[in-house]
């Protein structure tokens, strides 16, 4: 009953009087379908701005609405430790992201003076460590991906996951219909502060992250457009594909539960995949690392959302900022992955 209260609501309040246009093909991109089923073909950025909408919305419809912008409050930062690291300072703060919630983060800042270009650095799994794995304080050394950002130059910002590390929240109790919704809302609220602040360039601004991360990194880049490199390592694959088609490892409550009330688990059934996020991220750059031996994320799956995905990237005039590295790899991140990873950043962003 609450899902069911919450669809409507969103519907009512994006403005659809009936339901979102849905696409049985949702590999084929370039294509443009009318309320009544009608398709037409996409020949332009206007076609394609179109096409988008319909995603997002259909992304919306598994997710839950996003908060009103009268959601934010103000940051009010508080500082609980920092540590010297050589070449930049470790921060350990709690930033508000909307009333009576405050989000525990890692903030490392580089020692060099200037605007700094900045990544949100988005955790693997890990209930016990949450943002300190990226952070570079527990879990595995091929995870702590904002230290070495922050060694490369980058300000980088690591927040918890909803009920991981110091994090606890109730997405479900605070009017969310999936704690996705929730981790996206945090995560964009983590630009508005890394923009807020004087040593950051706002219009150089990335998302990287594993597992969990990566996919997240994706879902942030999808609905934040000032988010202008994205990098997803292990992160996802066609909905197909993912554990030949069961999708119960994406429905339970610390990702959307819609999945299983709604669409019965089942990839036919979902009004979106994963094809079209990676296309909505055009003409952004974005980086698929998917190693071959990965038992999570089948790396064929992968394969096919940048092979749906190009035409949009060709269309828009910017198919060189659609990469992908599929390395000889398990699921891990290891050094030659990451170098790979790192220096798509840097040409994105360092330019």
């Amino acid at each position: 009953m609450r899902h069911s209260l919450f669809l409507l609501l969103l519907l009512a309040g994006l403005g659809f009087g009936e339901a979102p246009s849905t696409y049985p093909d949702r590999s084929n991109l370039l294509v443009l379908r009318g309320s009544e089923g009608k398709e037409t073909t996409i020949t332009d950025a206007a076609g394609w701005a179109k096409r988008r909408a319909h995603i997002l919305q259909n992304m919306h419809a598994v997710m839950g609405t996003m908060p009103a912008e009268d959601r934010k409050v103000a940051f009010d930062v508080k500082s609980l430790e920092e540590s010297d690291e050589g070449t930049f300072i470790r921060h350990k703060l709690t930033i508000t992201v909307e009333k009576e919630d405050r989000l525990p983060v890692y903030l490392l800042v580089p020692k060099a003076k200037g605007k700094k270009p900045a990544v949100v650095c988005l955790h693997p799994t890990s209930r016990e460590f949450g943002k300190g794995v990226a952070a570079g304080v527990g879990g595995k050394s091929d995870r702590h991906y904002a230290v070495h950002l922050a060694e490369r130059g980058y300000v980088t910002i690591a927040p918890d996951y909803p009920n991981m590390g110091e994090y606890k929240f109730d997405a479900y109790k605070n009017g969310y219909i999936s704690t996705t919704m929730k981790a996206i809302w945090n995560h964009m609220r983590c630009v508005d502060y890394l923009i807020s602040r004087p040593d950051v360039d706002g219009d150089r601004l990335g998302a990287i992250g594993h597992s969990l991360g990566g996919h997240n990194a994706i879902f942030l880049g999808v609905f934040d457009e000032r988010v202008k490199c994205i990098v997803s390592n292990c992160g996802f694959c066609s909905f197909p594909k993912y554990m030949k088609g069961n999708l119960a490892g994406w429905s339970h409550d610390g990702y959307m539960p819609l999945i299983r009330t709604k669409y019965d688990l089942k990839p036919e059934k979902m009004p979106w995949d994963f094809p079209e996020a990676v296309a909505a991220l055009a003409p952004r750059a974005f980086l698929a690392s998917a190693p071959v031996k990965d038992h999570n994320f089948d790396v064929e799956g992968v394969k096919d959302c940048i092979k749906a995905a190009t035409p949009v990237y060709k269309l828009l005039g910017t198919e060189a900022k659609l990469k992908a590295n599929y390395p000889d790899a398990d699921h891990n991140f290891p050094e030659e992955v990451r170098k790979v990873a790192y220096e798509f950043l840097d040409q994105s962003l360092k330019k």
